[in-house]
């Protein structure tokens, strides 16, 4: 099997191709702007080591775009928060514990509905579906094209979750649904911020996806795109549009995962130096520790699948500045 595999870092795009085990080639090109022309050179060298007829069976990117844009509070969405939990849970709204920054670029249409669930799946009180019909026609009439649904206990109990979002579907067809059950943990807050950040990202994931697929086009490539995921595993093209938080902190365990297949290791620390940051993390089983309590991601406390992680905002193009004041990288993703 020939693969693939493409990292684009906010300093470097690195690509290799990989026969069965063997590392057959191995390419560093200049990370640009657009992202699409990076990618197309950096496949364009790599593959000039192999021949016409030899046919690529899979191609596999790992990038930092989505965890950059929220960082970097730029290319994000403005979302609906929808929360499903009266008469409880009304004291701390969605977007209460954000950063305003980043709170004033997301936040759109904030709608608290009667519903939900109790910890053992009984429900508190019936969806009010009137109010969810009404206030989907408030967001459609809005022009807010992403909504974040979350109700309480809904990794129990999705039922509200699901029949809110068929009745948003049916008053505005084109809305782009994430429901908190299908990312996150039991804790509320943690699970809904987690699901606002990836309905934030859903414009930007459906952009670079589009980009990653037309530079395999550009190189004539018919191969499947699969993005790179935080838990050390890929995904297809589709999933990340659907899930970009998934690929949050990717770059690190991408780095973890080429450790233990070139070190043969499966239990080990591995210290990843990139040109930007410096992020040490442990190998269990030969894949990355899974952190098992709420992580920030730019200020935003999240409770779903991240990697153990220990990151350092020190890297191999980091400069010296301003008297010896500022230590920190030049780099394209920061622009």
């Amino acid at each position: 099997m020939r693969r693939v595999g493409i990292d684009v870092g906010g300093t470097n795009t690195d690509a290799v191709l990989v026969e069965g085990d063997v590392v057959v080639n191995a390419v560093k090109t200049p990370t640009t702007a657009d992202v699409t022309t990076g990618i197309t050179s950096a496949l364009r060298d790599v593959l000039a080591a192999t021949r016409p007829d030899h046919a690529i069976d899979a191609v596999m990117i790992g990038t930092t775009h989505f965890t950059n844009a929220v960082v970097q509070r730029r290319d994000l969405t403005r979302v609906a928060a929808v929360r499903i939990g009266l008469p409880a849970s009304a004291s701390l709204p969605p977007f209460v514990d954000w950063p305003e920054d980043l709170a004033a670029l997301v936040r759109g249409e904030v709608v608290m509905l009667e519903g939900g669930h109790e910890y053992d799946g009984r429900t508190i009180v019936p969806l009010d579906e009137t109010a969810m019909r009404q206030a989907a026609r408030r967001i459609r009439a809005a022009g807010i094209s992403s909504v974040a649904i979350a109700s309480v206990f809904s990794p129990l109990n999705a039922e509200c979750e699901t029949r809110a979002a068929a009745i948003l579907r049916e008053e505005y067809p084109d809305v782009a649904v994430t429901l908190s059950h299908e990312l996150g943990r039991i804790g509320l807050l943690e699970r809904e911020n987690a699901t606002l950040l990836n309905a934030s990202l859903v414009g930007l994931a459906r952009r670079t996806t589009k980009a990653f697929a037309e530079a395999l086009r550009r190189s004539g490539l018919a191969a499947p795109l699969y993005l790179t995921q935080n838990d050390g595993t890929v995904m297809r093209a589709a999933t990340a549009e659907t899930f970009p938080v998934y690929s949050f902190a990717s770059g690190p365990t991408n780095s973890m995962r080429g450790a233990a297949f070139l070190s043969g290791l499966s239990d080990a620390l591995v210290i990843d130096v990139g040109g930007t940051t410096t992020d040490i993390g442990s190998l269990r089983h030969g894949f990355p520790r899974e952190a098992n309590n709420v992580v920030e991601v730019g200020g935003v406390r999240t409770l779903f699948r991240m990697p153990d992680l220990l990151s350092r905002g020190r890297g191999g193009g980091s400069l010296v500045a301003g008297a010896g004041r500022h230590v920190g990288p030049p780099r394209v993703g920061h622009q």
